[in-house]
């Protein structure tokens, strides 16, 4: 994460050229830093919150600010305090996300507007990948278009998906921290709930701009975590950070960004022609966010010690986890659900993208086990997400996965293992992947049937006699 604690900075007049926006904000004295956890802009001579005017904070906040400036650290404060929106403000973490990405990655590099050269050169490489899948899986094309997006683009791009993800947990804490006060004080403190739920929000807020701040300077594309983030059919590709992830690889960065396209594409292909798929594993998500409970302890805490002072307290707070799961049969299955789930999708994708690729890039194989490392070494998606979400998957049952859709494969052939995404009933379970050779050689079922059935009785007339007894005829 950012090590700006609490990251409330006036977000820079930033361009898509991240370069030409970090030398505006800097010149504009709007940049923030680790030691200046409001963030409301650079602080000539007051050094944020433990350095020289520590002892008096308001003139450490505000005291080197020009008129102008202090308006607007005051009006960015008041929109934070007023803030009555849904659980998370989604204004401030994508003001926060934008921000981080301006001030670039670790490693130096700065995001850029994206030019034709690297445009050109992600549509050829979604279109090759497209010809390449046709003849490792029976479901078409996915992909409409193909674009090349950078860190910002990401960024704005796949804000909705995380709104309809972290907002069920978010939900719960804004509620458990209006409930930790004691009961007597709850019924006059009415404006303190409400302002201690905008403060929720807004911690929300900086938490998850933040956060999708950082993994836009990692992902590659728009399905890095097995979940559709970008716009539907829209296959997205980031050529900063693709360059990043092939730079020490010894692999030529055409085949990098194929390999990667082919990812890319194979998810589009997925989530466009498996219409139930993407409220599946959305559902499973909130499903197991709905069984995860608060830590009121340590939430209490955290309140009643709360010096203004000392913001970064709910900074340090979340970071940590204030998420238990519950310990009972159905957050288990919640669990198991929700694992599964994300195992098949990218378990698919790594078996159809490595059968597609193997034939024709000599790099295939040491890109599939790069990817893979990633993915078991805790890779900036798993991190994220069990940070927003208090979830933590386990990437071995991602190669479990793998090894049952080529066996599936091997034995039925490319149109029988994907004929198993026609109904969420055929798929394998957690179990199927601890067993993959029984899954592989039982029965196959066949919902071909039952689905006609169904689809008949939903069309037939409803015929009732007047007296409101069922007719015999038809």
């Amino acid at each position: 994460m950012s090590d700006t604690p609490f990251g409330f900075g006036l977000p820079p007049e930033e361009p898509d050229d991240g370069d030409e926006g970090k030398k505006k904000d800097q010149e504009s004295g709007g940049g923030q830093g680790p030691a200046n956890p409001f963030g409301f802009g650079g602080l000539p001579g007051a050094g944020g919150f433990g350095g020289p005017g520590a002892d008096n904070p308001l003139a450490a906040m505000f005291g080197s600010l020009n008129p102008t400036d202090l308006g607007a650290a005051f009006q960015q404060l008041g929109q934070m305090l007023s803030y009555e929106g849904g659980p998370v403000n989604w204004d401030m973490a994508k003001q926060i996300a934008r921000q981080t990405v301006s001030q670039g990655t670790s490693d130096g590099t700065k995001d850029a507007s994206i030019g034709p050269a690297d445009r050109t050169a992600v549509e050829e490489a979604v279109r090759l990948a497209d010809l390449w899948l046709d003849d490792a899986t029976s479901l078409p094309s996915g992909a409409g278009s193909a674009v090349a997006w950078s860190r910002a683009e990401w960024v704005e791009a796949t804000l909705p998906a995380w709104k309809e993800l972290v907002d069920p947990v978010a939900e719960r804490v804004g509620t458990a921290m209006g409930d930790v006060l004691p009961e007597e004080m709850q019924a006059m403190a009415g404006p303190l709930i409400g302002m201690m739920r905008s403060m929720g929000g807004a911690m929300f807020g900086t938490q998850i701009g933040q956060a999708v701040g950082v993994l836009a300077g990692e992902v590659v594309g728009s399905t890095d975590i097995g979940l559709p983030l970008g716009p539907v059919g829209k296959a997205a590709l980031l050529p900063a950070n693709i360059d990043a992830f092939g730079k020490d690889l010894g692999v030529p960065r055409d085949e990098v960004r194929l390999y990667l396209a082919l990812r890319e594409a194979a998810h589009q292909r997925l989530f466009a022609h498996v219409p139930w798929l993407r409220s599946h594993l959305y559902g499973a998500v909130d499903g197991y966010a709905r069984g995860i409970k608060v830590d009121t302890a340590k939430l209490e805490d955290v309140v009643g010690q709360f010096d203004p002072q000392n913001p970064e307290q709910l900074q340090d707070a979340l970071q940590q986890g204030m998420f238990q799961p519950e310990d009972t049969p159905e957050q288990k299955a919640a669990l198991a659900r929700l694992e599964t789930a994300l195992a098949l999708v990218e378990g698919w994708v790594d078996a159809v993208v490595h059968a597609a690729a193997k034939p024709r890039l000599s790099s295939a194989d040491a890109l599939r086990e790069t990817l893979r490392r990633r993915r078991a070494s805790g890779g900036p998606a798993e991190q994220t997400f069990a940070t927003l979400i208090g979830l933590e998957l386990r990437p071995r049952r991602l190669r479990d996965a793998s090894r049952l859709w080529a066996s599936l494969t091997d034995a039925r052939g490319v149109d029988g293992r994907d004929g198993l995404w026609a109904h969420p009933d055929m798929l394998p379970t957690a179990s199927d992947l601890d067993d993959p050779d029984g899954f592989v050689h039982r029965e196959q079922m066949d919902f071909s049937e039952l689905d006609k059935m169904l689809g008949e009785a939903a069309e037939k007339p409803d015929l009732k006699k007047k007296d409101g007894s069922e007719d015999d005829t038809e």
